[in-house]
Protein backbone atom coordinates (compact mmCIF):
# COMPACT_ATOMS: atom_id res chain seq x y z
CA UNK A 1 0.00 0.00 0.00
CA UNK A 2 1.14 3.85 -0.67
CA UNK A 3 1.85 5.75 2.61
CA UNK A 4 0.86 8.78 0.39
CA UNK A 5 -2.13 10.16 -1.39
CA UNK A 6 -2.29 9.48 -4.81
CA UNK A 7 -2.59 13.44 -5.55
CA UNK A 8 -0.04 14.16 -3.34
CA UNK A 9 2.51 11.90 -5.70
CA UNK A 10 0.92 13.39 -8.93
CA UNK A 11 1.80 16.84 -7.91
CA UNK A 12 5.46 16.28 -7.17
CA UNK A 13 5.95 13.78 -9.81
CA UNK A 14 8.61 14.38 -12.69
CA UNK A 15 6.42 12.09 -14.88
CA UNK A 16 2.70 11.72 -13.97
CA UNK A 17 2.16 8.94 -17.01
CA UNK A 18 4.46 6.51 -15.12
CA UNK A 19 2.24 6.35 -12.13
CA UNK A 20 -0.74 6.31 -13.98
CA UNK A 21 0.90 3.39 -15.83
CA UNK A 22 1.76 1.14 -12.57
CA UNK A 23 -2.07 2.35 -11.47
CA UNK A 24 -3.12 0.54 -14.71
CA UNK A 25 -1.03 -2.33 -14.14
CA UNK A 26 -2.41 -2.51 -10.77
CA UNK A 27 -5.88 -2.80 -11.86
CA UNK A 28 -4.96 -5.08 -14.29
CA UNK A 29 -4.19 -7.45 -11.52
CA UNK A 30 -6.57 -6.73 -8.63
CA UNK A 31 -8.97 -4.83 -9.97
CA UNK A 32 -10.05 -1.25 -9.53
CA UNK A 33 -11.63 -1.19 -5.95
CA UNK A 34 -8.56 -2.38 -4.31
CA UNK A 35 -5.98 -0.14 -6.51
CA UNK A 36 -8.06 2.86 -4.93
CA UNK A 37 -7.72 1.78 -1.93
CA UNK A 38 -3.97 1.15 -2.51
CA UNK A 39 -3.19 4.47 -3.94
CA UNK A 40 -5.43 6.36 -1.37
CA UNK A 41 -7.41 7.54 -4.79
CA UNK A 42 -11.07 7.67 -5.62
CA UNK A 43 -12.53 4.87 -7.79
CA UNK A 44 -14.02 7.12 -10.33
CA UNK A 45 -10.04 8.26 -11.12
CA UNK A 46 -9.03 4.78 -11.02
CA UNK A 47 -11.49 3.96 -13.64
CA UNK A 48 -11.00 6.89 -15.75
CA UNK A 49 -7.38 6.35 -16.87
CA UNK A 50 -8.41 2.41 -16.44
CA UNK A 51 -10.43 3.29 -19.82
CA UNK A 52 -8.33 5.62 -21.61
CA UNK A 53 -5.57 3.01 -21.41
CA UNK A 54 -8.05 0.48 -22.72
CA UNK A 55 -9.34 2.73 -25.67
CA UNK A 56 -5.79 4.83 -26.34
CA UNK A 57 -3.08 2.73 -24.94
CA UNK A 58 -0.17 4.35 -23.47
CA UNK A 59 -1.06 7.55 -24.87
CA UNK A 60 -3.71 7.76 -23.25
CA UNK A 61 -2.24 8.44 -19.95
CA UNK A 62 -1.18 11.81 -21.14
CA UNK A 63 -3.52 14.76 -19.40
CA UNK A 64 -5.48 16.28 -21.49
CA UNK A 65 -6.03 20.03 -22.15
CA UNK A 66 -8.94 21.20 -20.10
CA UNK A 67 -9.36 24.46 -22.30
CA UNK A 68 -12.78 25.46 -23.53
CA UNK A 69 -13.68 23.63 -27.14
CA UNK A 70 -15.67 27.21 -28.06
CA UNK A 71 -15.18 30.48 -26.77
CA UNK A 72 -17.84 32.99 -27.08
CA UNK A 73 -15.39 36.19 -27.15
CA UNK A 74 -13.06 34.55 -29.97
CA UNK A 75 -12.47 36.03 -32.85
CA UNK A 76 -13.87 34.35 -35.66
CA UNK A 77 -11.19 33.09 -38.30
CA UNK A 78 -12.44 35.89 -41.22
CA UNK A 79 -11.48 38.46 -38.87
CA UNK A 80 -8.40 36.61 -38.10
CA UNK A 81 -7.27 36.27 -41.35
CA UNK A 82 -8.41 39.90 -42.33
CA UNK A 83 -6.13 40.97 -39.38
CA UNK A 84 -2.67 39.05 -40.37
CA UNK A 85 -3.18 40.15 -44.41
CA UNK A 86 -3.39 43.49 -43.34
CA UNK A 87 -0.28 43.25 -41.93
CA UNK A 88 1.44 40.93 -44.76
CA UNK A 89 0.34 42.44 -47.60
CA UNK A 90 -0.74 46.16 -46.78
CA UNK A 91 0.80 47.86 -43.94
CA UNK A 92 4.17 45.89 -43.65
CA UNK A 93 6.00 48.22 -41.90
CA UNK A 94 3.61 49.97 -39.60
CA UNK A 95 2.99 48.70 -36.21
CA UNK A 96 -0.60 47.37 -34.68
CA UNK A 97 -1.61 50.63 -33.27
CA UNK A 98 -1.11 52.72 -36.76
CA UNK A 99 -3.22 50.00 -38.60
CA UNK A 100 -5.65 49.84 -35.99
CA UNK A 101 -6.18 53.61 -36.69
CA UNK A 102 -6.24 53.53 -40.25
CA UNK A 103 -8.55 50.91 -40.43
CA UNK A 104 -10.87 51.49 -38.07
CA UNK A 105 -10.91 48.18 -36.83
CA UNK A 106 -12.55 47.19 -33.49
CA UNK A 107 -10.10 44.50 -32.39
CA UNK A 108 -7.63 46.08 -29.62
CA UNK A 109 -3.50 46.46 -30.56
CA UNK A 110 -3.12 44.06 -27.86
CA UNK A 111 -5.43 41.66 -30.11
CA UNK A 112 -4.07 42.16 -32.98
CA UNK A 113 -0.44 41.63 -32.02
CA UNK A 114 -1.64 37.93 -30.18
CA UNK A 115 -3.13 36.95 -33.67
CA UNK A 116 0.37 37.78 -35.55
CA UNK A 117 2.04 35.90 -33.23
CA UNK A 118 0.09 32.68 -32.81
CA UNK A 119 0.41 33.18 -36.76
CA UNK A 120 3.54 33.28 -37.19
CA UNK A 121 3.41 36.76 -38.90
CA UNK A 122 7.32 38.21 -38.69
CA UNK A 123 8.05 40.88 -35.98
CA UNK A 124 8.37 44.45 -37.53
CA UNK A 125 11.55 45.09 -38.23
CA UNK A 126 13.79 47.84 -39.53
CA UNK A 127 14.66 47.13 -43.47
CA UNK A 128 18.42 46.35 -43.85
CA UNK A 129 20.28 49.06 -46.13
CA UNK A 130 21.57 46.65 -48.66
CA UNK A 131 17.97 45.33 -49.08
CA UNK A 132 16.50 48.82 -49.68
CA UNK A 133 19.39 49.09 -52.06
CA UNK A 134 18.94 46.36 -54.25
CA UNK A 135 14.89 46.88 -54.05
CA UNK A 136 15.23 50.73 -55.38
CA UNK A 137 18.22 48.88 -58.03
CA UNK A 138 15.68 46.52 -59.42
CA UNK A 139 12.49 49.32 -59.58
CA UNK A 140 15.31 51.51 -61.72
CA UNK A 141 15.89 48.77 -63.61
CA UNK A 142 12.07 48.26 -64.85
CA UNK A 143 12.13 52.06 -65.97
CA UNK A 144 12.37 53.15 -69.46
CA UNK A 145 15.59 54.78 -71.34
CA UNK A 146 15.43 58.35 -70.47
CA UNK A 147 12.11 57.79 -68.13
CA UNK A 148 14.39 59.93 -65.03
CA UNK A 149 17.43 61.84 -65.33
CA UNK A 150 19.43 63.22 -62.38
CA UNK A 151 21.37 66.34 -63.04
CA UNK A 152 23.52 68.34 -60.63
CA UNK A 153 27.21 70.03 -60.25
CA UNK A 154 30.30 69.11 -58.35
CA UNK A 155 33.06 71.16 -57.58
CA UNK A 156 36.42 70.85 -58.58
CA UNK A 157 38.52 73.49 -56.65
CA UNK A 158 38.84 70.48 -53.90
CA UNK A 159 40.27 67.81 -55.16
CA UNK A 160 44.36 68.31 -55.09
CA UNK A 161 45.89 66.72 -57.57
CA UNK A 162 43.50 68.97 -59.94
CA UNK A 163 43.49 72.32 -57.97
CA UNK A 164 46.94 73.59 -59.07
CA UNK A 165 46.52 72.88 -62.73
CA UNK A 166 42.99 74.63 -62.55
CA UNK A 167 44.62 77.77 -61.19
CA UNK A 168 47.43 77.86 -63.73
CA UNK A 169 46.08 76.95 -66.71
CA UNK A 170 42.32 78.37 -66.11
CA UNK A 171 40.56 75.05 -66.29
CA UNK A 172 36.87 74.99 -64.82
CA UNK A 173 35.95 75.08 -61.32
CA UNK A 174 32.36 73.19 -61.92
CA UNK A 175 31.18 70.10 -63.55
CA UNK A 176 27.36 70.40 -64.33
CA UNK A 177 26.46 66.26 -65.04
CA UNK A 178 23.19 64.88 -66.48
CA UNK A 179 22.74 61.02 -65.70
CA UNK A 180 19.86 58.65 -66.70
CA UNK A 181 18.96 56.67 -64.39
CA UNK A 182 18.28 53.12 -65.91
CA UNK A 183 21.08 52.75 -68.17
CA UNK A 184 23.42 55.22 -66.06
CA UNK A 185 24.73 56.85 -69.41
CA UNK A 186 26.55 59.97 -68.53
CA UNK A 187 26.55 64.01 -70.05
CA UNK A 188 28.80 66.29 -68.87
CA UNK A 189 29.60 70.08 -69.14
CA UNK A 190 32.00 72.32 -67.38
CA UNK A 191 32.21 75.92 -66.05
CA UNK A 192 33.93 78.62 -64.17
CA UNK A 193 30.62 79.11 -62.02
CA UNK A 194 27.80 77.66 -60.85
CA UNK A 195 24.77 79.44 -61.88
CA UNK A 196 21.16 79.70 -63.12
CA UNK A 197 22.38 80.63 -66.44
CA UNK A 198 24.89 77.79 -66.96
CA UNK A 199 22.55 75.53 -65.45
CA UNK A 200 19.83 76.57 -68.46
CA UNK A 201 22.30 76.42 -71.09
CA UNK A 202 23.39 72.58 -70.33
CA UNK A 203 19.93 71.72 -69.64
CA UNK A 204 19.18 73.31 -73.47
CA UNK A 205 22.50 71.47 -75.14
CA UNK A 206 21.75 68.29 -73.54
CA UNK A 207 18.05 68.42 -74.84
CA UNK A 208 18.78 69.72 -78.62
CA UNK A 209 21.67 67.31 -78.97
CA UNK A 210 19.28 63.98 -77.57
CA UNK A 211 16.08 65.20 -80.09
CA UNK A 212 18.47 65.47 -82.95
CA UNK A 213 19.40 61.97 -82.64
CA UNK A 214 15.41 61.33 -82.33
CA UNK A 215 15.31 60.30 -78.29
CA UNK A 216 11.87 61.02 -77.29
CA UNK A 217 11.52 62.97 -73.67
CA UNK A 218 8.20 64.11 -73.76
CA UNK A 219 8.39 61.30 -70.75
CA UNK A 220 11.34 62.69 -69.19
CA UNK A 221 11.59 63.79 -65.51
CA UNK A 222 14.75 65.82 -65.38
CA UNK A 223 15.34 66.08 -61.47
CA UNK A 224 17.61 68.25 -59.39
CA UNK A 225 18.12 69.41 -55.96
CA UNK A 226 17.01 72.65 -54.60
CA UNK A 227 20.06 74.76 -55.49
CA UNK A 228 19.85 78.49 -56.77
CA UNK A 229 21.53 77.10 -60.04
CA UNK A 230 18.36 75.30 -60.56
CA UNK A 231 15.27 76.95 -58.50
CA UNK A 232 16.88 80.88 -58.35
CA UNK A 233 15.72 82.70 -56.23
CA UNK A 234 13.57 80.37 -52.95
CA UNK A 235 11.04 83.18 -52.18
CA UNK A 236 10.50 83.76 -56.47
CA UNK A 237 7.12 82.93 -57.00
CA UNK A 238 7.37 82.25 -60.73
CA UNK A 239 9.08 78.98 -62.70
CA UNK A 240 12.86 79.85 -62.44
CA UNK A 241 14.31 79.60 -65.73
CA UNK A 242 15.80 76.20 -65.67
CA UNK A 243 11.93 74.91 -65.03
CA UNK A 244 11.06 76.74 -68.21
CA UNK A 245 13.40 75.34 -70.66
CA UNK A 246 12.87 72.02 -69.30
CA UNK A 247 9.47 72.45 -70.11
CA UNK A 248 10.06 73.88 -73.42
CA UNK A 249 9.65 69.91 -74.36
CA UNK A 250 6.39 69.26 -74.68
CA UNK A 251 5.95 66.32 -71.93
CA UNK A 252 8.87 66.59 -69.84
CA UNK A 253 8.70 67.98 -66.46
CA UNK A 254 11.57 69.15 -63.82
CA UNK A 255 11.42 68.24 -60.40
CA UNK A 256 13.44 68.95 -57.04
CA UNK A 257 13.91 66.31 -54.32
CA UNK A 258 12.65 67.01 -50.97
CA UNK A 259 14.97 69.30 -48.82
CA UNK A 260 18.20 67.41 -47.20
CA UNK A 261 17.10 64.05 -49.33
CA UNK A 262 20.51 63.83 -50.88
CA UNK A 263 20.07 59.78 -51.25
CA UNK A 264 17.76 60.85 -53.97
CA UNK A 265 20.76 62.22 -56.10
CA UNK A 266 22.42 59.12 -55.01
CA UNK A 267 22.97 58.00 -59.21
CA UNK A 268 24.66 61.38 -60.21
CA UNK A 269 26.35 61.74 -56.91
CA UNK A 270 27.81 57.81 -57.58
CA UNK A 271 29.30 58.86 -60.77
CA UNK A 272 30.98 62.12 -59.19
CA UNK A 273 32.88 60.04 -56.76
CA UNK A 274 34.02 57.62 -59.66
CA UNK A 275 34.98 61.19 -61.72
CA UNK A 276 37.08 62.31 -59.40
CA UNK A 277 38.73 58.90 -58.66
CA UNK A 278 39.25 57.84 -62.08
CA UNK A 279 39.90 61.35 -64.20
CA UNK A 280 40.83 64.35 -62.33
CA UNK A 281 43.03 62.33 -59.85
CA UNK A 282 44.94 60.42 -62.80
CA UNK A 283 44.75 62.71 -65.54
CA UNK A 284 47.31 65.76 -66.44
CA UNK A 285 46.51 68.45 -68.70
CA UNK A 286 48.35 71.36 -70.65
CA UNK A 287 45.60 73.55 -71.17
CA UNK A 288 41.84 73.76 -71.73
CA UNK A 289 41.42 72.11 -75.44
CA UNK A 290 43.98 69.18 -73.46
CA UNK A 291 41.19 68.78 -70.90
CA UNK A 292 37.96 68.64 -73.20
CA UNK A 293 39.73 66.48 -74.98
CA UNK A 294 40.39 64.18 -72.52
CA UNK A 295 36.77 64.51 -70.66
CA UNK A 296 35.30 63.49 -73.98
CA UNK A 297 37.23 60.28 -73.75
CA UNK A 298 36.74 59.40 -70.80
CA UNK A 299 32.50 60.11 -71.44
CA UNK A 300 33.01 57.95 -74.08
CA UNK A 301 34.91 54.98 -72.36
CA UNK A 302 32.16 55.32 -69.34
CA UNK A 303 29.06 55.08 -71.37
CA UNK A 304 30.63 52.65 -73.92
CA UNK A 305 33.00 50.29 -72.53
CA UNK A 306 33.23 50.57 -68.42
CA UNK A 307 30.88 47.95 -66.99
CA UNK A 308 28.64 48.60 -63.81
CA UNK A 309 28.27 46.09 -61.27
CA UNK A 310 25.22 47.55 -59.91
CA UNK A 311 23.43 47.24 -63.26
CA UNK A 312 24.06 43.71 -64.02
CA UNK A 313 27.59 44.48 -65.40
CA UNK A 314 26.80 45.57 -68.29
CA UNK A 315 27.98 49.67 -69.78
CA UNK A 316 25.55 52.25 -70.24
CA UNK A 317 25.45 51.13 -74.00
CA UNK A 318 24.52 47.91 -73.40
CA UNK A 319 21.60 48.69 -71.46
CA UNK A 320 20.53 51.46 -73.67
CA UNK A 321 20.49 48.72 -76.34
CA UNK A 322 18.09 46.75 -74.42
CA UNK A 323 15.88 49.27 -73.56
CA UNK A 324 15.59 50.48 -77.29
CA UNK A 325 17.45 48.32 -80.24
CA UNK A 326 17.24 50.73 -82.59
CA UNK A 327 19.18 53.80 -80.55
CA UNK A 328 21.89 55.11 -82.80
CA UNK A 329 25.47 54.74 -80.65
CA UNK A 330 25.66 58.89 -81.30
CA UNK A 331 23.78 59.36 -78.19
CA UNK A 332 26.66 57.83 -75.96
CA UNK A 333 29.08 59.94 -77.39
CA UNK A 334 27.70 63.52 -77.05
CA UNK A 335 30.52 65.38 -76.40
CA UNK A 336 31.21 67.11 -72.92
CA UNK A 337 31.12 71.30 -73.31
CA UNK A 338 32.33 74.57 -71.94
CA UNK A 339 29.15 76.00 -71.29
CA UNK A 340 29.97 79.43 -71.15
CA UNK A 341 30.95 78.85 -75.16
CA UNK A 342 27.77 77.85 -75.67
CA UNK A 343 26.23 81.17 -76.28
CA UNK A 344 28.62 82.22 -78.82
CA UNK A 345 28.95 78.67 -80.69
CA UNK A 346 25.36 78.23 -80.90
CA UNK A 347 23.47 81.18 -81.40
CA UNK A 348 19.94 78.94 -80.72
CA UNK A 349 20.72 78.46 -77.60
CA UNK A 350 19.02 81.63 -76.47
CA UNK A 351 17.03 82.35 -73.20
CA UNK A 352 15.06 84.93 -72.03
CA UNK A 353 16.37 87.79 -69.94
CA UNK A 354 15.96 88.05 -66.42
CA UNK A 355 17.40 87.66 -62.96
CA UNK A 356 20.71 85.83 -63.11
CA UNK A 357 20.10 84.83 -67.09
CA UNK A 358 21.48 87.35 -69.28
CA UNK A 359 19.85 87.44 -72.46
CA UNK A 360 22.44 86.56 -75.88
CA UNK A 361 24.84 89.39 -76.73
Amino acid sequence: MCPYRYYTVMRTSKDPKQIRYQMVLSVARVGIKQTARDLHASRTTVRKWWQRWIEEGYRGLEERSRRPRHSPLAVPEHERQQIVSLRTKKYKRLGADQIRIKEKLTRSARTMRKIWREEGVSSRKRRRKYKTKQNLREMKRQWGLFQQIVEDTKDLWDIPEYYFLMKLLGLPTIQYTARDVTTGLLFMGFAQERSLTNSVLFAEYVNQELQKLGVDLSLTTRQTDNGSEYVGSVTAKDKSAYTKTIEKVIGQRHETIPPGAHTYQADVETVHNLVEKEFYELENFTGRDDFIRKATTYQIAFNLLRPNSYKEGKTPWQLAKEKKPDLPIDVAMIPPVFIEDLMDQNPSLTIQQGHDVPSTP
